[in-house]
């Protein structure tokens, strides 16, 4: 009978992308994790003795810890944290068992190492975005860091700012993170975090791509997006406000793409001609 503080893999892969998924904790051994040096998505590497020293951020939080196998390091974690009024699961099988599932691993390295975990990663692109600049940063929040935070400034200073703030700066030219060939700065990060073997996160790429430049003819739905993307500009005149209200849109974007694709809907009674 399976315990009820384990999260199976197909469990979490169903959560991971979506507003409702838990907080993911590495708890590998560094011997361990050196022979493969990936994280599950949203997922941030923490001491497994010094476990109990994130109660208090994790207060409210669903969360689930993982180790190489999923064995003592990930019971013992999930216990304590449970000891210490947390709602914890442990992974099933652990690292080996994503992996083994063939689902995304994100590459550590890839990950900027300024306040990775509770405290977030710091991201900086140009003001008033639109539709790239919010796609890449739903992205980050849903399958890299669900604590970044994102600032919005004048396109001239970004690099700048990045600079002087250790922040990684994205979506303007001459960075890492950007456009590439005739790719938006979406695909760019699905490739370099490893996430494009994710059908559904290419779909949703694709839209972006289309919308973002001016390719409606790649996807039907690329020009509903520009238009909901510019309406929403038209809605906010603060920007974080705006990414708030933004990222609802690529929730439901992903989840038509995940789970709705083949869906279709007319009004009841009316036959469709065969």
């Amino acid at each position: 009978m399976p315990s009820p503080n384990h999260i199976t893999v197909s469990q979490l892969a169903r959560l991971i992308g979506t507003p409702d998924a838990p907080v993911i904790i590495d708890l590998c051994l560094d011997d361990d994790f050196g022979e493969d040096p990936r994280v599950l998505p949203t997922a941030f590497r923490f001491p497994f003795k010094q476990i109990t020293s994130l109660a208090d951020q994790l207060q409210d939080k669903r969360v689930v810890v993982y180790c190489q196998k999923g064995k003592k390091i990930s019971e013992g974690g999930a216990a304590q944290l449970r000891a210490a009024g947390i709602q914890a699961e442990l992974l099933e099988g652990g690292h080996y068992a994503w992996r083994d599932a063939d689902l995304p691993l994100i590459p550590f390295d890839k990950i900027p190492t300024h306040a990775v975990g509770i405290q977030g990663t710091l991201w900086v692109t140009r003001h008033r975005p639109k539709i790239d600049r919010i796609a890449c940063a739903w992205l980050i929040r849903r399958f890299v860091d669900p604590a970044a935070r994102f600032l919005f400034v004048a396109p001239a200073t970004v690099v700048d700012v990045a600079e002087k703030f250790d922040a990684t700066p994205f979506d303007v030219e001459d960075v890492f993170y950007s456009h590439r060939d005739d790719h938006c700065t979406f695909d760019t990060m699905l490739k370099e975090f490893k996430l494009d073997a994710s059908e559904v996160l290419q779909q949703v790429a694709v839209i972006v791509r289309g919308a973002d430049t001016d390719q409606h003819d790649l996807a039907p739905q690329c020009a509903g997006l520009l238009a909901v993307s510019l309406g929403l500009s038209r809605m906010y005149k603060d920007d974080l406000a705006q990414l708030e209200a933004g990222l609802i849109i690529y929730d439901a974007l992903y989840r038509w793409a995940r789970d709705a694709r083949n869906e279709g809907h007319d009004w009841p009674g009316v036959k469709t001609p065969s």
